[in-house]
């Protein structure tokens, strides 16, 4: 596939834009083009292949479902790479237009031509990548606000691997650590080293007291998140917080009243912390009892504004070890 670069009106935008036609680049866009939102709608992909069911789900919610004749327009974010997901996402059913922002820079994050587009637009997927050049690049700019803009009209948020840890409230963002980020061994034997937060990104209604992880069952990450949480609590951040974690080739897809649903090839497990850890100290192996953790296999849900009081297991880690299989 040949790239288009956008905009020839201007120059300097052939350094941002990949893919797509310029029919509808205009700033900003009438009022009477937008089409109406029944958003809005997440889409949390945890890495690998990309879930196409979860990003079409996604498109369909905020269209008004799947025989509705609205059509969006979607642009993916990523801060590097090319526009592969133009050819995906466009032969989706609902989509008018789809292009590609490279934005690796607060200064783009902050530029007119770049923000009035994202505000745009109807969808937003954020590719994977790393989380910690997202935040440092895109959070407190016009941009981020432009994101929040388009959720906020009944649109549609997704991304995958570390485009969808960026969307939770409590935001692990690896950049104390080295590329591969800390794992299950590190994480348990010393909960604070190299381990760093950020807070006060994006904050979506029905992603309140959580923490995203992902690439979850290929690197088995579960004492991963569960020192993620054990921190939050012990750090007073929250007296209580929900993971929710996602397999490679698995999507999580939040509707409007914040039902989750699992879809793609494995399961999404949902970790409770809701009572202060027995031992979450720096240089100390973690001790903490009883973690509430619901499996929840593809096709089936997960209510996370109104979240159940049974079906979950418990495990417990005591000086930095599962007190059984975790899984």
């Amino acid at each position: 596939m040949v790239v288009v670069f956008i905009g020839d009106f201007i120059a300097d935008l052939k350094r941002y834009f990949l893919g797509g036609d310029t029919a509808d680049f205009r700033y900003p866009l009438p009022e009477t083009v937008r089409p109406a939102l029944a958003g809005p709608a997440i889409s949390l992909g945890g890495g690998g292949p990309d879930v196409e069911e979860g990003i079409q789900w996604m498109i369909n919610q905020v269209r008004g479902g799947t025989h509705s004749a609205t059509k969006v327009d979607v642009v993916v974010i990523r801060t590097y790479g090319n526009h592969d997901y133009n050819r995906l996402i466009s032969d989706m059913k609902g989509v008018n237009s789809v292009k590609t922002l490279i934005i690796s820079n607060r200064n783009d994050a902050n530029k007119v031509e770049i923000v009035e587009k994202v505000a745009n637009t109807d969808v937003v997927f954020f590719a994977g990548g790393d989380q910690c050049q997202y935040i440092r690049s895109w959070k407190d700019t016009k941009l981020e606000e432009a994101v929040k803009s388009v959720y906020a009209r009944g649109g549609g948020i997704g991304g995958t691997s570390a485009g969808a840890m960026i969307q939770s409230e409590y935001i692990y963002d690896a950049c104390a650590s080295s590329e591969e980020g800390i794992e299950t061994r590190n994480a348990l034997e010393d909960p604070y080293r190299d381990i760093t937060f950020t807070y006060n990104f994006f904050r979506w209604r029905n992603l309140h007291g959580t923490i995203v992880d992902t690439h979850f069952d290929r690197r088995k990450r579960m004492g991963r998140i569960m020192a993620f949480i054990a921190r939050q609590i012990k750090d007073g951040v929250s007296k209580s917080v929900l993971g929710i974690a996602i397999s490679e080739e698995t999507s999580v897809v939040v509707d409007r009243n914040g039902l989750a649903k699992v879809t793609g090839r494995g399961a999404a497990y949902f970790v409770l912390g809701d009572h202060p850890p027995e031992v979450c100290e720096p240089r100390t192996p973690l001790t903490y009892h009883d973690y509430k953790i619901w499996r929840v296999p593809r096709g089936d849900t997960f209510d996370l504004k109104n979240r159940p009081t049974t079906g979950y297991y418990r495990r417990s880690v005591k000086k930095g070890r599962f007190d059984s299989d975790p899984y």
